[in-house]
This record gives C-alpha cells, structure tokens and sequence, in this order.
C-alpha cells in the first residue's frame, strides 16, 4: 500500500457496509463528507487513509466529489492495530466530559468501558442525552477516526455501584491485574512495576472513591494506587495511568 503524505495519515476516513455501492466502491455523504472537504481539503485523484468498521484499514482515492456526496475506490489490506490489554471502570463523570472520555478510551485502544455509579456522581448525570447509544456511537468513531482503528469498544452503563461490584466485577477482573486510583493510599503509580498482564483499572469521580466504595473494590482484589499529588480529571487520569501501565 502506498505511503501516504503525513498531513493525510493524521486521520482515518471510517467506513459503513452500506457506504459500499460496489464491492471496492463507496459513497460517503454527510458528516464525513464535511470533514475529509474541511480537514483534508479533498479534491478528485486524492488519496486517503480510510478503514471499514469492524474490518480492515487501507486507502482509498476519490474519484468523484460535488457538495452532496463524493465517490471513492477503496483497497482494504491492513489489519487494524492490537487492542489494549485494559478494561476501564470509570464513575461516571459530568456530561461535557462524557464526550472526551469516550474519545479518550477509543483512541487508547480500549475495548471494555463500564461506566458507573457512585455516591459522588450526580443522579442526573444519568439523564444526560450524551448517554444516548447514538450520541455514543458518534463518540466511539470520532475516536476510532483520529486513532486509525476500526474495532468498536463495547461501552455499559451500570447505574447501581453495589450490585455491579459484587455481582459482575469478579469476573470483569478475572485473570487480570485489578488496580484502582484512589489519591489517599501510600503507593504510586509509578511503583507499579511494568507487566504484561491484562488490566482493569479503575477511576472513581474527581477527588476518588469514598472509602467504602474503595473497600469494596479491594474486597474483590484490586490494589489502590496513587497518582500524585494532584487532582485529575477523569479523561487525564485515564490517559496518565494507562501511559506508567503500559
């Protein structure tokens, strides 16, 4: 497959089943449309980096375009990259970081997200239309655009901390090393001697856990460690630790 110039491989051009129109064909209009006219100044003969969901990455070289839609002939050869070995518990922050975090998770590779409840996330959180399925989804291919990856992560909800901790959680953590952020406890991060091992990590709402939710997780196995003196926020954090992890 040939190279692309650096400026076209920033972004992936993610591509639906139903976009195809012949079996090395596709049709794109609407929010991609925008973006690869906007972001990658597209015009007809160029070539772009594109990746069908679920399947392979590859390039592809626009054959037609006018303000409605734009035709592409695509080659599909490369597999998308390895996944991360991590599963994230996240409490469940504000609305406006939702969008992020999901971005954040996407790009990283992660394929288990689990979004929970905790005594400091505010119910209404849970009402948020962010929460959606669609407004998910868009979130996931925004990511899995910048990251140039075409694997979804499965995203769930769980909207009550006692029951997901006790009834789910050990086998979510099975076979895994399970470690949480908790701000409060003597060891760090960057102790944590660099493994192999499958993750699940888990970051609790800004300022942590309370002690009993953290009780509950070490109950099930995981081992509470620090990220330092400051106070991060979800989608930070999410990045920071994955980075000492792995």
């Amino acid at each position: 497959m040939p190279i692309l110039p650096f400026s076209d491989r920033m972004n992936m051009v993610l591509l639906h089943k139903n976009d195809f129109i012949s079996p090395d064909t596709v049709r794109i209009s609407g929010r991609r449309l925008k973006h690869i006219d906007t972001v990658h100044r597209a015009e007809t003969g160029k070539e772009l980096s594109v990746g069908l969901l679920g399947g392979k990455t590859g390039s592809g070289i626009i054959s037609f375009m006018n303000n409605d839609s734009l035709t592409m002939k695509v080659s599909l050869d490369t597999l998308p990259p390895a996944p991360l070995p991590l599963k994230a518990i996240i409490a469940l922050p504000r609305p406006k970081a939702i969008k992020r975090l999901i971005q954040s998770a996407t790009t990283l590779g992660i394929k288990e997200i689990y979004l929970i409840n905790s005594w400091k996330v505010e119910k209404s959180y849970w009402q948020s239309p962010v929460l959606s399925m669609e407004n998910i989804d868009l979130q996931i291919e925004l990511g899995l655009e910048q990251c140039r990856d075409t694997i979804k992560p499965n995203v769930y909800l769980k909207k009550l901390f006692k029951p997901f901790v006790e009834d789910e959680l050990p086998s979510i953590a099975q076979g895994t090393r399970a470690i949480i952020a908790h701000p409060y406890c003597n060891i760090n991060i960057k102790e944590e001697n660099a493994q192999k091992n499958d993750i699940t990590l888990a970051i609790g709402p800004e300022g942590g856990f309370t002690d009993y939710e953290i009780g509950k997780f070490i109950e099930t196995g995981f081992t509470p460690v620090n990220m330092g003196e400051r106070i991060l926020k979800v989608e930070t954090a999410l990045t920071y630790m994955t980075g000492h992890l792995f």
